[in-house]
């Protein structure tokens, strides 16, 4: 299948699991209040919808539903999903309902406590999703990770690292005296938040005072990283019919050196492909393209008895084909497994660590580089795998279920936040906003919503392009 489908398919299961029970929590409070909720719907569906369990053709099918309360459909629009509640102002936008009696089977009639569990039920669900899911994972597939202290080999570091004070090599020990345990987006969160970071270079304890205006989001995106593993330039594999199987290289192969340029690590072979193929799409002619993909690469044989020079053209899309040696080549990885009562509090702790991570991460959104990363779909489904992989999957859609569930109970209006908000305003006030007020409150938090929405798509739109 497609590597775009797959990765299509993925983002579309996980959002639609998340919103029909992001929506069902809000669902559940309020049939246990007696609240009438009149659409369930998975997408909005302004004008039309692709489904509904009021459509003629379904109700004959399935006369049980003609007189249900609740409508449930999908809609064609994936922005998300909706319930609508009886007697409350929300993205519909129903003031008319607002102007009739109040019945006691609406929102509005209910006391604050149970609106406010109404309100915030998509978010709970959200949430002990998320903690389920992490559960779930290490109950099932367990725990594999390389803990730092074995990564003997050490980091190789760009530019901006080394003007800081690191050297290649360098072995992390630990940042402001806490011992780095494993290699993750920690590590450069860790490293970002730091006053002294501490490595072990040559046998010695070296001390690092890191700059007080270190931004992680832009150590993230870099370009050589800002640290990379050493791995030592070693061919995994080479599949038949690539540039490098034509020109003889073969598992265990080393590549010593690249048109003349000394290569040792695979980070250094990356850092020279980089640059590579930044000279071919500044755009040259046939002859030049076809001279910048023809490279001489010198390598040892399997054996180690015996170094070849060849001349390799590289691919179309500037690969030379060769499938590198990872770190658990060098490094063998702890494998953790967990029964299931240990699987629980194990998943709890992962979860919450992932929740203190995304919510101290919030503070880039604000700067320059944070504006630029805000994307919609284009940009969540990337982080899918090219591969169907049940692990990750569940891993992403867990972390998708945590950033949903945080980012909904915000305090701007439209956003069950900006409900609670005004719920809990009741609650200290002992008398409930004007219809007016939350009429043009909605309005608001809908038109913040909407333009950020236009960023994130725009954001899509100039990645693909450029």
């Amino acid at each position: 299948m497609d590597t775009f489908l797959i990765k299509a398919f993925q983002l579309i299961l996980s959002l639609s699991i998340l919103v029909v029970l992001h929506e069902g929590g809000h669902f559940f409070f309020a049939k246990v209040f007696k609240v009438r909720v009149e659409k369930f719907f998975l997408f909005f569906d302004p004008k039309f919808h692709l489904f509904s369990t009021k459509d003629k053709w379904f109700t004959r099918l399935f006369p049980r539903f003609r007189n249900k309360e609740t409508e449930y459909g999908i809609g064609w629009l994936p922005f998300g999903g909706y319930v609508k509640i009886a007697g409350m102002i929300d993205e519909s936008m129903d003031t008319e309902q607002m102007k009739q009696p109040v019945q006691a089977w609406e929102f509005r009639s209910k006391p604050a406590w149970q609106r406010l569990f109404i309100m915030i039920g998509g978010v709970l669900v959200n949430f002990l999703l998320a903690l389920v899911i992490y559960s779930s994972i290490l109950f099932v597939w367990g725990e594999e990770y390389i803990p730092m202290k074995r990564m003997y080999m050490g980091f190789n570091f760009n530019e901006e690292a080394q003007t800081i004070g690191f050297r290649d090599g360098d072995v992390l020990i630990s940042a402001d005296g806490v011992a780095f345990q494993r290699l993750d987006g920690n590590v450069y969160r860790a490293l970002s938040e730091a006053k002294t970071v501490t490595v072990k270079r040559r046998q010695k304890y070296v001390n690092i005072s890191m700059p007080e205006d270190m931004d992680m989001l832009s150590m993230i995106r870099q370009v050589p990283a800002f640290l990379v593993p050493r791995i030592p330039s070693v061919v995994d594999s080479v599949p038949v019919g690539t540039p490098a199987y034509e020109a003889g290289l073969r598992s265990g192969c080393k590549i010593n050196e690249v048109d003349g340029v000394k290569v040792y690590f695979w980070s250094d072979f990356d850092n020279l492909m980089s640059r590579k193929a930044d000279m071919l799409a500044t755009g040259c002619s046939r002859e030049d393209s076809l001279r910048l993909r023809t490279m001489t690469v010198v390598y040892t044989t399997r054996d180690h008895r015996q170094t070849d020079t060849v001349e390799v053209c590289l691919t179309a899309d500037y690969k030379l084909g060769v499938i590198k040696r990872s770190l658990s080549n060098y490094y063998k990885p702890i494998h953790v497994e967990y029964g299931f009562w240990e699987s629980i509090p194990a998943g709890v702790r992962h979860g919450l660590s992932v929740l203190t991570g995304y919510v101290s991460d919030l503070k880039y959104v604000f700067t320059s580089d944070g504006v630029k990363s805000v994307g919609s779909f284009g940009t969540i489904g990337s982080i899918f795998p090219d591969v169907w992989d049940w692990q990750s999957f569940w891993g992403i859609t867990a972390f998708l279920s945590i950033m949903l569930a945080f980012m909904n109970i915000l305090p701007i209006p439209a956003l069950d936040g900006g409900h609670v908000l005004f719920l809990l305003a009741e609650i200290i006030m002992r008398r409930p906003p004007s219809e007016k007020f939350m009429e043009r409150a909605q309005m608001v938090g809908m038109t913040l919503l909407i333009a950020l929405m236009l960023l994130a798509c725009y954001n899509d739109i100039v990645r693909f392009l450029f």
